[in-house]
């Protein structure tokens, strides 16, 4: 047995020495064996600016352009150039706040979809902040946020968006104008983009030029980027967006020429939808069980392309010749090293709306996020969009202050501090020193100063210099006389944050079940999470009865001795509201608020706005429906998880419509829309629309329009508020266009806002 095992470890030190110091990407060649490419991804290392990004581990994101001021979540470019004008920016106080709230980097988008551009660009005057009234069109986001963020001591990173629908729409729009490639110099004199594309701008002599051939919009591109590398920096995250609402004229991208130029330009940023950082495949916070840094890659070119496969990075995954994006097949011909980021909003939307139905989230949601993403092996990247007001919203200040509140209660001390162990460079924090194992498992004791109550324990591998190699592992705490399995899970990587009911104990041991090669533990801590009194949901069912339950889903602890207290006025709950003790009938809908309560604290406030009761409610008439499991009457049936779906059949077309008799006349302020729950996928889901009122199914009168931005990644609950209200018996919902351009439509819920 002992010469079988040393025979094991010859042949894993064998094949690790043929992968070793492989940093950030490594080739795959036809010879290699599958062993010799686990060894590859079990050595693959991040690069200084990847290993900086995994340090920044929580960033802020910030949505802010015409569509704070229009109401929408995708703009057109084709917005009122002065729409965008508010009373002031305060970027201090988005840095104050998000400084508080444990950040350490903030991305903005200094350009999203619509095209327009909220910095000083000398290459688009018409559609950009030039024609903005704010300043007289002399104002500089960018370079107010950047002020604020050195000032502050956070990070920069910008969004600069591929897609650019001012440069489709317009007529003389640069976005597929099917021009020629070219030589041209980056940074182009912009008197000369056209005429003469190899006339440079004048620029300080210390900063590099790039000769490159390329057609008019990724000249413009360009331009725009080593405008805001070179005047804003430094930046340390540029973000490009794989999301493109709409084409044009085949246009393609010279990424790689991107590439080059940023790490020419800045050097220690990070590339999201490019070679360092991926999407994590949702924009709700969703995280993996298995988040895997080692993945498989065609080429440089399209190293940023989407994965949201839940088995990225998998022995499975990196051994196939290939893999599938939406559909288009690639080659496995490289193993980069590409860290996961998860990317959501603090509210239902990535731009604010109103502070009136907008959902927020509460520090309990974003808390498990946090710990879920940084506790997971990726990034948290939260988005919190300032209001039309140039400023953080109170309630998303409210939910910011007291995640960092949270980070720095239960983070911020380490009940393993002192603590011994028989094995060396596990309590120093470095990753660079380090416990390794001489087979692929492996465990070890840690033995704590005292007895300690601990819910909370964080594992790091040596990432820097050896790579990402734990497959599965287990801890265990010594109780009552014995061990004791209090968590067990997958990957590592970067981090681990192992979150388990309390436990009182002074001996903590960790168990390496399986791993890639020799695995390494370079961090160990432990810590208490003194979470507030739990979180409820509130729900109603088909029969109209609305519930209050206590929400225990993320959070590990005993529900019992909790009180809940409602209100229906609106007001925040108090210990005098009124006690919650059973379901109540609530006919004609408002607004419920609710909290638990342990006697000394209340727990995080969760509101809701009910429309009237559906009882009594009927179809009247549908445009199409595809049979009885998807029939009209799923999206008045008070169940989210059913839903009305349009027919399947190929000549279907909007616009569709739903007309629903409320049986009785109702003063209607709006209405609610539930896309469907079961899985993202578009069709059916509804981008654009219309509401129509009446009072006898002749006469009818509009109501007003909608637009719902972003279902596939955020299918939450859209209010649509009408801008006058109306007495009706009767609604028609009508289509206009699905997403992504589906011809379907379809609702898992529709209900209706009384006055």
């Amino acid at each position: 047995m002992i010469r079988t095992s040393f025979l094991k470890l010859a042949i894993a030190t064998l094949s690790l020495t043929s992968a070793m110091a492989a940093e950030h990407h490594v080739q795959l060649e036809t010879s290699d064996s599958d062993r010799d490419i686990i060894a590859k991804a079990a050595s693959l290392t991040p690069s200084r600016a990847q290993l900086l990004h995994h340090q920044d581990e929580f960033n802020g994101f910030i949505h802010f352009g015409p569509n704070t001021f229009t109401g929408v979540e995708w703009g057109n470019g084709k917005e009122d150039t002065k729409a965008f004008n508010p009373p002031e920016v305060d970027t201090d106080q988005w840095c104050r706040i998000m400084k508080a709230a444990g950040m350490r980097k903030v991305v903005i988008t200094a350009k999203h979809h619509d095209g327009y551009c909220t910095w000083q660009t000398r290459y688009n005057k018409d559609f950009s902040i030039h024609q903005s009234p704010w300043k007289n069109g002399k104002g500089d986001v960018l370079k107010k946020l950047s002020d604020s963020c050195k000032k502050h001591g956070l990070k920069l990173g910008v969004y600069l968006s591929p897609a650019d629908l001012y440069q489709i729409e317009n007529a003389s729009g640069l976005y597929g104008n099917l021009s020629k490639y070219q030589d041209s110099m980056i940074p182009t004199d912009p008197a000369s983009f056209k005429s003469n594309p190899m006339k440079q701008r004048k620029v300080a002599k210390d900063l590099p030029t790039f000769k490159v051939s390329a057609d008019d919009y990724n000249r413009y591109f360009m331009n725009q980027l080593y405008e805001v590398l070179t005047e804003y920096g430094p930046i340390h995250e540029v973000w490009f967006d794989g999301a493109h609402p709409k084409r044009k004229g085949g246009q393609t991208y010279i990424r790689e020429e991107w590439f080059k130029m940023i790490r020419k330009l800045a050097p220690e940023a990070a590339i999201f939808g490019g070679p360092d950082v991926r999407w994590c495949g949702n924009e709700h916070g969703g995280t993996r069980k298995s988040e895997w840094n080692a993945i498989t890659v065609d080429h440089l070119a399209v190293s940023g392309y989407d994965r949201p496969a839940q088995n990225i990075g998998t022995d499975q995954e990196i051994l196939a010749k290939g893999y599938e994006v939406y559909g288009k097949k690639f080659k496995s011909n490289y193993l980069y090293y590409l860290i996961s980021e998860v990317d959501v909003s603090i509210r239902h939307g990535w731009f604010w709306r109103n502070d009136t139905e907008q959902h927020v989230r509460d520090a309990d949601d974003i808390f498990d996020m946090y710990e879920r993403s940084v506790g997971g092996n990726a990034v948290f990247l939260l988005n919190v969009p300032p209001n039309n007001k140039g400023k953080f919203s109170a309630r998303d200040e409210a939910s910011l202050m007291e995640v960092g509140k949270r980070i720095k209660n239960t983070y911020g001390t380490n009940l393993a501090e002192g603590a011994t162990s028989e094995v060396q460079g596990i309590f120093d924090g470095k990753l660079t020193t380090y416990w390794q194992p001489q087979q692929e498992s492996g465990e070890f004791t840690v033995t704590l100063p005292k007895p300690q109550k601990i819910n909370r324990i964080l594992l790091q591998e040596n990432i820097k210099t050896v790579g990402q190699r734990v497959k599965q592992h287990a801890v265990d705490a010594w109780i009552n006389g014995q061990w004791k399995e209090i968590s067990a899970a997958t990957t590592i990587g970067y981090k681990r944050i192992l979150r388990f009911p309390p436990v009182m104990t002074d001996r903590i041991r960790v168990r390496i079940l399986e791993s890639r090669f020799q695995p390494t533990i370079a961090n160990f801590s432990a810590h208490y999470y003194q979470s507030p009194p739990l979180p409820v949901s509130i729900t109603r069912n088909a029969k109209g009865q609305v519930t209050i339950s206590i929400n225990n889903s993320k959070h590990h602890q005993q529900d019992s001795g909790l009180t809940l207290h409602y209100t229906l006025d609106g007001s925040e709950p108090s210990e005098h509201s009124s006690v919650y003790t059973s379901p109540f009938q609530l006919p004609n809908g408002g607004i419920v608020k609710a909290r638990s309560h342990d006697g000394e604290a209340f727990g995080p406030t969760a509101s809701t706005r009910l429309g009237i009761s559906q009882q009594g409610w009927k179809i009247l008439s549908v445009s199409s429906e595809h049979d009885n499991q998807y029939a009209a009457a799923k999206a008045i049936d008070g169940n989210p998880k059913t839903f009305w779906h349009t027919s399947w059949s190929s000549n279907q077309t909007h616009p569709h419509h739903l007309t629903i008799d409320l049986g009785k006349v109702v003063d209607i302020a709006g209405i609610t829309y539930l896309p469907r729950q079961d899985k993202r996928v578009p069709d059916s889901m509804i981008e654009t629309g219309s509401v129509e009122l009446s009072l006898n199914k002749k006469t009818w009168h509009s109501a007003g329009d909608f637009t719902f931005g972003n279902l596939l990644n955020d299918p939450s609950l859209r209010s649509v508020l009408f801008k006058k209200s109306g007495r009706a018996r009767y609604l028609r919902f009508n289509t206009k266009t699905g997403a992504q351009g589906k011809p379907y439509a379809g609702a898992a819920e529709i209900q209706v806002l009384a006055k």
